[in-house]
């Protein structure tokens, strides 16, 4: 079957996990704490909104695409208005992710690697938010790295324009940053593209998760809470990603093949409800992807079609050492 050009939406429903698919339409989109500082208005309660079936089959947009260094696709997000897929990994070399430098590729929708961006001190990039400002792109990345982890993760968050080519160091007079909860030694954030709000996951103490507007965020009101909730225990399975969409938060957690985790995996996906912090589905065992070597879970974006469809976009990693290759599935089904 052909994609869509312009958009991964096509015309047919593909196969489950099928080979060069039609992707980005699934259901229409629907309606739309940690203890407070002082000043904290109380978190808003986010309105009701349509889910995903985790349980329902998986169906691929792109298998075993380059991107521009040989490491792991990390996490990945869509810019629905300028119809570009942005992916992060940590950049090659041999300190790199101690340093937090990353590799910010930009592609189409086949996967078709299109430019790249360097971030110097940044973090790991285990999620990263995208969104559309007329004809650029701007970038949520955590950065500045706490300075006692071996493996780099950020104390705040940085937007900025997305580059062709660029290097950004972590003090840049590019970057705005942002703290909206003092104190935190951990910070990635994701961005519910139908609904414009941003997803920040946070460790001060636990993980948690806050919600906000995204106007709000950019404009510093950081008082104005939608949801701070604890993320529920996953029974230690490593954390891969995460993605927002309407009340519910979406997690990835697993690890790699290998001979105590061996076909078809623990790669689990959940929902979690912001407005009680409760898990109202899974963990749930996909299998997408499970012929696939090596096969790490990376990252986790929701995209609405031009028709309105949504649809929850899962990452995995492939490929051997030093020649990882990125690879996309989706799941549409509404949960009844």
């Amino acid at each position: 079957m052909q994609t869509t050009a312009g958009y991964p939406g096509g015309v047919r429903r593909a196969a489950p996990v099928a080979a060069a698919v039609l992707i980005l339409g699934g259901f229409t989109a629907g309606a739309s704490g940690v203890p407070g500082e002082a000043r904290s208005r109380p978190a808003a309660r986010l309105p009701d909104s349509q889910r995903f079936d985790l349980t329902e089959p998986s169906h691929e947009l792109f298998r075993h695409r380059r991107l521009r260094d040989g490491t792991v696709m990390q996490s990945f997000g869509f810019d629905l208005r300028n119809r570009r897929l942005f992916a992060a990994q940590v950049a090659r070399g041999p300190f790199s992710d101690h340093r937090g430098d990353l590799t910010i590729n930009r592609l189409d929708h086949a996967g078709r690697l299109k430019g790249h961006m360097r971030l110097r001190g940044f973090g790991h990039g285990v999620a990263i938010g995208v969104e559309p400002s007329g004809s650029a792109t701007y970038l949520w990345v955590e950065v500045d790295p706490h300075p006692a982890s071996d493996s780099a993760r950020g104390t705040r968050l940085a937007r900025f324009k997305y580059v062709d080519g660029a290097t950004l160091e972590n003090d840049s007079p590019a970057l705005a940053k942002h703290r909206p909860i003092p104190g935190i030694t951990g910070v990635t954030a994701t961005i519910d593209p139908v609904n414009n709000r941003l997803a920040m996951r946070y460790k001060k103490g636990n993980w948690r998760v806050a919600v906000y507007n995204l106007a709000d965020v950019k404009a510093r009101r950081y008082d104005r809470r939608l949801a701070d909730v604890a993320l529920p225990s996953q029974g230690g399975e490593t954390f891969q990603g995460y993605a927002l969409y309407g009340r519910y938060l979406y997690t990835f957690h697993g690890n790699e093949y290998g001979e105590e985790n061996p076909p078809p995996g623990n790669a689990r996906l959940s929902t979690i409800d912001l407005n009680t912090g409760r898990r109202v589905a899974g963990p749930t065992l996909t299998k997408a992807g499970r012929s696939l070597t090596h096969r790490e879970p990376e990252g986790l974006a929701v995209y609405r079609t031009g028709r309105g469809e949504v649809r929850l976009f899962l990452g995995i990693a492939s490929g051997r050492v030093g020649h990882r290759r990125a690879n996309l599935f989706y799941k549409d089904a509404p949960a009844r």
